[in-house]
């Protein structure tokens, strides 16, 4: 069974021993707080609300598709979906800080943008409100119950014509959603107070020990959580996070997974404010145990928890401005198999291996050429003297959280994976000189012509490094 959360944090004299009367202790004490908070705001500010370095709006939209469709994530599923087990949704968060600059983060229950996705969306949400590709962030939870999306091609899915145009038309009208859920969150944006702290939970399994004991298993089980709050005190939104797989659930009913059920457990919580889920570094991360919606609920209601106790205790303010960066970095793959390999593998292999032997091939013979290295989006944003929120394409694997924590700091920076354009798993040079799924053959199913180089560790680093000399 999970472990459960655990909280870093003192207990007050007093405090129950049941869970059940530790719960209806943080509520009552929650309570209390809201009838005190207005009298609070008053003494500090002598104005009866608290001074806002912000404005904040948020909205949502429900993107639940229409009609059966094929679902991403897993290569051995062989029709579409099957019914709804839970809606999905894509959510925006909109900040203007003190200098009047004006930015917008994206969450949704999908495995994934593309960058067919994000640049389109990017270049749409500049053009109709002003707001430039370096202050938009676009974060997938990475449910494996959500559409394919803008990826139909690719050789994790054989997808007939008929299937292609229902992911086409399905990702057409998705950009359109998202691009108006933008301006809809800039629109109502009003003064706002924003607050971080990090709780932790502890599902999250490194998943490549399983079969392999003896590789390293580091987890990161931080949950960091930005509050936003209207200068009245009610909640407007709850921006939280967590490294993990959302990969509970593997049939052909659609659904959020875990992160789903953790949003749904906080807007119960709190009717009327917005949560967000931001996926965090969880490439090589699985909930364990799994295959059950009983344990896919239970994942969701800990990291709910996890958040409560969050919000519960005493939160840092978060200051303006808000200094943003975007660049991408050339990742370099290894030298790719021979013509002759791919058409040995056409022959003697099949499902997405052989599929993507074929688009090598088609690639060589328009082309004459592999790539040799793919564009790689890197993304630092920075809030005042409080929060670095860093925020990298592809699956990333947790040993970049922590890297990157360990540099610029474990109390105030925020490491996010599968943003703007998730196009394959991100592994460090240990995972590549191991191999396995996620340094090698993942490659195969996100239609790459071969594994990365060692080098591009380092590579990304370094790019983290020139985007935080920036926006500090």
């Amino acid at each position: 069974m999970p472990h459960g959360i655990f909280s870093a944090r003192r207990r007050l004299p007093g405090a129950c021993s049941s869970p059940d009367e530790r719960i209806n202790r943080r509520r009552i004490t929650r309570n209390r707080f809201r009838v005190l908070l207005p009298a609070l705001l008053l003494l500090w500010s002598g104005a009866g609300e608290l001074s806002a370095e912000w404005k904040a709006g948020v909205a949502r939209v429900d993107i639940t598709p229409d009609e059966p469709i094929w679902l991403a994530g897993y290569a051995a599923r062989t029709k579409p979906s099957e019914g709804v087990l839970q809606r999905l949704h894509a959510k925006a968060l909109a900040l203007e800080d003190n200098t009047g600059k004006r930015s917008v983060i994206v969450t949704a229950d999908l495995l994934g943008f593309t960058r067919a996705m994000w640049q389109p969306i990017s270049e749409a949400v500049e053009k109709r409100y002003g707001v430039a590709p370096d202050r938009l962030v676009l974060n997938a939870s990475h449910t494996h119950s959500g559409p394919v999306t803008g990826q139909s091609g690719r050789p994790a899915y054989e997808l007939n014509a008929q299937q292609s145009e229902v992911v086409r038309r399905y990702t057409k009208n998705l950009v359109e959603q998202v691009v108006g859920l933008a301006g809809r969150a800039l629109d109502r944006l009003q003064p706002a107070v924003l607050s971080f702290e990090q709780g932790f939970g502890g599902f999250a399994v490194n998943r490549r020990r399983v079969g392999h004991r003896e590789y390293p298993g580091p987890v990161d089980h931080d949950v960091p959580v930005l509050r936003i709050q209207a200068t009245g005190g009610n909640l407007l939104a709850i921006l939280f996070g967590y490294s993990c797989h959302a990969t509970v659930l593997n049939d052909y009913q659609i659904n959020a997974d875990w992160p789903g059920f953790a949003q749904e457990a906080l807007e119960t919580a709190h009717p009327g404010a917005v949560a967000m889920f931001v996926n965090g570094c969880g490439a090589d991360q699985n909930p364990l145990p799994r295959r059950r919606v009983e344990l896919a609920r239970k994942y969701g209601e800990i990291l709910a928890i996890a958040v409560e106790l969050v919000l519960d205790a005493e939160m840092k303010p978060v200051g303006g401005p808000l200094r943003t960066a975007l660049d991408t970095v050339d990742l370099p793959f290894q030298q790719p198999p021979s013509r002759e390999e791919f058409q040995k593998r056409v022959e003697t292999t099949s499902g997405y291996e052989r599929r993507h032997a074929e688009q090598m091939l088609e690639t060589l013979d328009r082309k004459g050429r592999l790539p040799s290295s793919y564009p790689y989006p890197v993304q630092a944003w920075r809030f005042g003297d409080s929060l670095t929120f860093i925020s990298l394409g592809g699956e990333v694997v947790v040993d970049y959280a922590l890297r990157l924590k360990r540099k610029y700091g474990w109390d105030d920076t925020w490491v996010s994976g599968y943003n703007n354009d998730v196009f394959a798993y991100i592994p460090t040079a240990r995972i590549i000189r191991e191999g396995g799924y996620e340094g090698a053959t993942s490659m195969i199913s996100y239609g790459l012509p071969a594994p990365f180089a060692e080098s591009i560790e380092e590579a990304i680093a370094a790019k983290v490094d020139e985007l935080i000399a920036r926006v500090r």
